[in-house]
């Protein structure tokens, strides 16, 4: 087989290109820290990177989204501290209107310095989120969730709760609902609502109550009818049923004693007249600015010496306000446990988070970054077989018949 001098050169410069290509990616490598500078470089760890670079991807997504989440709750938590520290503020406000030495100017002072926390609720109860977005106006972040009216504050929003996917598997509430907070507060003890009838002449007083044993309690609607005649006695009506109550007839009434009947029990302090009568119905909702509203009713009124009646209904309109607020003081406790509970599970998942996104950086860094040891050894091999074959094909050329000639 002859070899023409063609042949020899085009053969010397393929092998020559093919080492300067060898060195130009392993230089290139070097310099870009990557060992893998396209696909064909390694298909499978290629591939296997570009898996890795997109799980990292939605990692750092749900990071950001875990950092929105507890900021939003953050600042929900620390608003909801406000509103914890104002009902406080406001029983305190109640008790000290408790004072029988209270003028009616001092009591109006006191209506004047609720009227103000209401306004200060309202607010508290409209806060943004800092971008433009109501905390507490559920999935309607852009409107206002309580505005005031002739007839009271009504709430806009929704009950829905919006949601952030801050893990794979995991959505969280990064809002509450403003009606959970602040609306849907269950008034009396939670299951049922004592009250005196408007009409009463007495200064009977009738307590919050509790139940007493839940399997027998009925949820119906009862009347206390009381009864003087020389003697005050009082009878139970189980009002839904329309018949008295068993053993509850013309019992013999003393002051502050327990009136006890199907699971439930209240007490009636003071002197009921005749004819006075007392409501027992079930809980129903009774937002926060209501229980407001109805404290300064009751401290705006007046009291005319010598009126034992106009005295009771402001000592009653007091403790009810006062049991009210405790709900309501439950009611944000409530939403403020659920609220740190989720700000612990965030810390949690952030952690996670932060070490799975590592795991996934060193990971991709074993497949695709360049191991310098192994790059500088193949650099200097490529380099001393580039000038081997350079040498060679010097003195290759060199072969022909005229250098002899």
């Amino acid at each position: 087989m002859r070899i023409s001098t063609s042949q020899i050169y085009n053969a010397n410069i393929r092998s020559l290109n093919t080492l300067q290509v060898q060195i130009a990616n392993t230089t290139l490598q070097m310099s870009t820290g990557q060992r893998i500078l396209s696909p064909a470089d390694d298909p499978i760890g290629a591939a296997r990177a570009t898996e890795l670079t997109q799980s990292a991807a939605t990692n750092t997504q749900y990071s950001t989204n875990r950092t929105a989440a507890t900021n939003t709750l953050s600042l929900s938590q620390g608003v909801l501290e406000s509103v914890t520290l104002l009902l406080q503020d406001v029983q305190e406000t109640a008790l000290t209107a408790g004072n029988g030495t209270l003028s009616d100017i001092s009591r109006q002072a006191l209506a004047t310095d609720v009227r103000s926390r209401l306004q200060d609720l309202l607010g508290l109860a409209n806060s943004t989120d800092g971008a433009g977005s109501y905390l507490y106006s559920g999935a309607q972040g852009s409107v206002k969730p309580f505005v005031e009216t002739a007839g009271g504050v009504v709430y806009q929003g929704d009950d829905v709760q919006r949601k952030v996917q801050v893990a794979a598997s995991r959505q969280i509430s990064s809002s509450d609902s403003g009606s959970d907070i602040f609306v849907r507060i269950r008034n009396g003890n939670g299951t049922f609502q004592t009250a005196p009838a408007a009409g009463n002449t007495g200064s009977g007083i009738i307590s919050q109550g509790s139940v007493t044993n839940p399997t027998l309690a009925t949820g119906h609607n009862y009347q206390v009818a009381f009864t003087v005649a020389g003697t005050t006695t009082y009878t139970v009506t189980d009002v839904t049923t329309g018949l008295p109550v068993v053993g509850m007839s013309n019992v013999a009434y003393v002051s502050g004693q327990a009136i006890s009947f199907e699971g439930i029990q209240f007490d009636v302090k003071g002197t009921p007249a005749n004819g006075d009568t007392f409501t027992v119905a079930p809980s129903s909702n009774q937002s926060v600015f209501d229980t407001l509203n109805n404290l300064i009713t009751t401290l705006s009124m007046s009291l005319p010496t010598g009126d034992a009646a106009a005295a009771a209904a402001y000592t009653q309109g007091l403790n009810d306000a006062y049991g009210a607020l405790n709900q309501d003081l439950n009611a944000v406790l409530g939403v403020r446990a659920t609220t740190g509970s989720r700000l612990n599970e965030l810390d949690a998942l952030q952690t996670t988070g932060d070490q799975l996104g590592l795991q996934f950086q060193k990971t991709l860094s074993s497949i695709q970054d360049t191991d310098y040891t192994k790059a500088i050894t193949d650099l200097t091999q490529q380099k001393l077989i580039l000038q081997a074959a350079q040498q060679s094909f010097a003195q290759v050329s060199q072969l022909t018949l005229f250098n002899y000639l």
